[in-house]
């Protein structure tokens, strides 16, 4: 395989989402085709609409865990999983509901995160956040009450949270690692998810941000320091082949890369191991081939 990889080196994509009703598994032994090892698998909406009670989010993440648990047994890929009531669920949930309902269920399902993380079944909360699109003042309101009770609900469970948001410049990376603040959280415990645009650790007020791995931007954030990560946020939506990002893509980056100038190896373990270890206090290891 042209550009093969050091064998002590992991290849993580930081996030992605599988479904049971697209490739799932399948799209994860793509990525262990082209040599990825390690996944961060996110919680997504399954259903054609949000849930409306707690046991409909518990019932997310469960599907959740089950497909980790399937991609583990069936790829040997080492998956981590991040759950969370998705931000973007309060669109719809708010005019229904009203507001102070959609905000006490968003905080019910992320202390059931929460309880996730301290009983090891997942590693983080998200994604957390905003939506990325402009919304009437009751959403945006909602959202952001949501937002401080996930950074609380990661406080408690002493873990990082992963933010869904519009783009962030300087000044926008710096409010949010002051709300960070206030809340009780370091910024290292704050990961900025589809992250579009390479930044310096100062710009982003020291959060970690998990960069989409389009070309450019995989070649300007390996000259940056830790912590960031790269990801495909693969959606595994069967009306959008390959979005955002097709799950080998990672891997290929990384490959491509290494056949340019083998000493890359030293840059990519900045995103694929010190950065993982620093930000959610897991070392990865090798993975031999897949079944």
């Amino acid at each position: 395989m042209a550009g093969l990889l050091p064998a002590d080196l992991p290849i993580v994509d930081h996030h992605c989402h599988l479904s049971p009703t697209g490739e799932g598994v399948e799209a994860a032994r793509r990525f262990r085709a082209a040599g990825g090892t390690h996944l961060f698998l996110c919680t997504q909406s399954y259903g054609p609409s949000p849930p409306r009670t707690v046991e409909g989010y518990r019932e997310q993440f469960e599907i959740t865990e089950r497909l980790g648990r399937r991609v583990r047994e069936e790829t040997g890929a080492v998956v981590h999983l991040v759950v969370a009531p998705f931000p973007v669920d309060l669109v719809g949930q708010v005019p229904t509901m009203g507001r102070p309902a959609a905000v006490e269920l968003h905080r019910e399902a992320l202390q059931l995160a929460g309880r996730w993380v301290r009983d090891r079944r997942a590693v983080a909360l998200g994604e957390v956040g905003r939506p990325h699109f402009p919304v009437d003042e009751e959403v945006r309101a909602a959202a952001e009450e949501v937002l401080r009770e996930a950074m609380r609900s990661a406080r408690e469970a002493h873990c990082p949270i992963v933010v869904h948001s519009e783009d962030l410049d300087p000044p926008a990376f710096r409010a949010l690692a002051d709300l960070a603040r206030e809340e009780g959280l370091g910024p290292s415990q704050v990961v900025k998810h589809y992250a579009r645009k390479a930044l310096s650790l100062a710009e982003r007020s020291g959060l970690p941000a998990s960069y989409v791995a389009r070309q450019e931007t995989f070649d300007r954030a390996l000259e940056g320091e830790a912590p960031y990560f790269f990801e495909t946020d693969f959606l595994d939506d069967p009306g959008r082949p390959g979005a955002v990002l097709d799950l080998g893509t990672i891997p290929k980056r990384a490959r491509a890369a290494y056949a340019k100038d083998p000493s890359v190896s030293e840059r990519l373990r900045i995103p694929f191991v010190e950065s993982v270890e620093r930000v959610y206090g897991v070392r990865p290891e090798p993975v031999g081939a897949g079944p």
